[in-house]
């Protein structure tokens, strides 16, 4: 119990000074308002239809965004991973492709599909995509030769080896590029919200910013942090699960 103590008592702080800066006159309260106000505007945020619409906007368009990139970074890793010449030959276009940040396509994507959450969409499996497509690849490489060497022997059908000595090699490497792909998914989720306009949290954060209502533009930015941490501990949660078997979360638990 000491770690969740320790981080509720560093949120507790974190609080308390948010609420004494503003009135102490240390930072002016237009821009930094105190953590009470921002409560009480987070709650009249809950009560409202709206806050809850724009809420499932951003949840649908992350899931969805998310799981498109897992089938396609899963599939891509496991065929490219599985065929030397084929990851060879493919091995200068990924790292070209792979560093180019998603925002740098919002021009293209706002020419191609304006602001429907299409655009967000492709930013997202873009994003999410090398996360997995990248750790896929390592668990593909990280097969023991003598393994596939044998299966090869006992004639195993390509399918039969995928099946039995890649993929479970390979799973860990993917649940860990799920945990990322799910924080990073996210992360463009908003920002396409916020820059191009796309209905979600991130376009409610625009537009309560532009009308200077400062409190409930703070209230929102809270929102989507905790979207994050619940995020993450679900990922976690999905990680462990999924890895009972392997000896790194059995040693864990």
């Amino acid at each position: 119990m000491r770690r969740p103590l320790l981080g509720a008592a560093g949120l507790l702080v974190v609080m308390a000074l948010l609420e004494a800066l503003p009135r102490a006159g240390l930072v002016d309260g237009r821009f930094l308002p105190p953590f009470g106000t921002t409560a009480r505007a987070l709650g009249a945020q809950l009560a409202t239809g709206g806050f809850w619409t724009v809420l499932g906007q951003t949840a649908r368009g992350w899931a969805l965004g998310l799981a498109l990139a897992m089938v396609a970074g899963v599939v891509a890793g496991m065929v490219i991973g599985s065929v030397p010449v084929l990851r060879a030959a493919t091995a200068s276009t990924i790292e070209f492709l792979r560093p180019i940040p998603s925002v740098a396509l919002i021009p293209l994507v706002v020419l191609v599909y304006g602001s429907r959450p299409e655009s967000a969409l492709v930013l997202v499996v873009y994003a999410a995509f090398w996360q997995v497509l990248i750790q896929v690849l390592y668990g593909a490489a990280d097969v023991d030769p003598v393994v596939r060497d044998t299966a090869r022997s006992y004639r195993f059908s390509r399918w039969g080896t995928l099946r039995t000595v890649v993929w479970p090699t390979v799973l860990p490497y993917a649940a860990t590029g799920f945990r990322l792909a799910a924080a990073v998914a996210l992360i463009l989720e908003i920002t396409a919200e916020l820059v191009i306009g796309v209905p979600g949290l991130g376009h409610a954060i625009g537009v309560a910013q532009s009308s200077g209502a400062v409190a409930e533009t703070y209230a929102l930015v809270i929102v989507v942090g905790l979207i994050g941490v619940v995020v993450n501990l679900s990922a976690r949660a999905v990680e462990r699960r999924v890895l009972r078997w392997h000896t790194s979360v059995r040693r864990d638990l």
